[in-house]
């Protein structure tokens, strides 16, 4: 079962990403401040849920949460500062649009950039701990799968509204078909990075 909560004193932010590993599209994060008795059943890390509870939990996490804000930086910037920096950014970019200041800041992961003077916790899979990061990556998720179903349509040969940019085989091989496009991450070393058709 989910912890409420780090501090039951503190007005805590739960942060996560989605996208990280991908081989196209932005990376996204979130930060969500819940209040602390929130509870939900199917809550848990978003990698555990099915799509259709992460799709029944989004509009509840934004009704009930204090506040909560949803950011991406995309593949040209992952490009240029790289995957770890741009999931920073991202994640930084999320807090700037709280509409209240937490005091501590509940990360999901090993590593963060220190935001402003906010004290913050690295949690190890942290989305399966505390209620506030798993929040953060059911929105994450969602978001960003929302963003790579539009995408699809420009770019249907790719699959991408079944594989949301990760490397599946059926996106590998229709690299090796088609080449790269405007929205895979160069830096990746995709296969064969010399295609660029598009």
């Amino acid at each position: 079962m989910l912890q409420s909560y780090l501090y039951k004193t503190k007005r805590e932010a739960g942060l996560d990403e989605a996208g990280r590993g991908c081989y196209a599209g932005p990376v996204f994060a979130a930060a969500v401040i819940l209040p602390k008795d929130f509870h939900h059943p199917l809550l848990n890390d978003s990698k555990q849920m099915t799509e259709k509870s992460r799709e029944l939990l989004r509009p509840i996490i934004e009704k009930e949460s204090v506040c909560y804000a949803v950011a991406s930086v995309d593949n040209d910037e992952i490009d240029q500062i790289n995957i770890l920096q741009a999931s920073f950014k991202a994640m930084h970019l999320a807090l700037d649009q709280l509409k209240k200041t937490p005091e501590l800041l509940l990360v999901d992961g090993n590593r963060f950039k220190t935001y402003r003077t906010i004290r913050h916790r690295c949690i190890i899979q942290g989305d399966g701990i505390y209620t506030s990061i798993a929040a953060a990556s059911v929105l994450a998720k969602t978001y960003r799968d929302e963003y790579m179903q539009q995408l699809h349509t420009e770019y249907s040969c790719y699959d991408w509204q079944n594989n949301k940019g990760y490397g599946t085989a059926r996106h590998r091989e229709a690299i090796e078909s088609n080449g790269l496009c405007k929205y895979h991450r160069k830096s990746f070393n995709i296969l064969n990075p010399q295609l660029d058709l598009f």
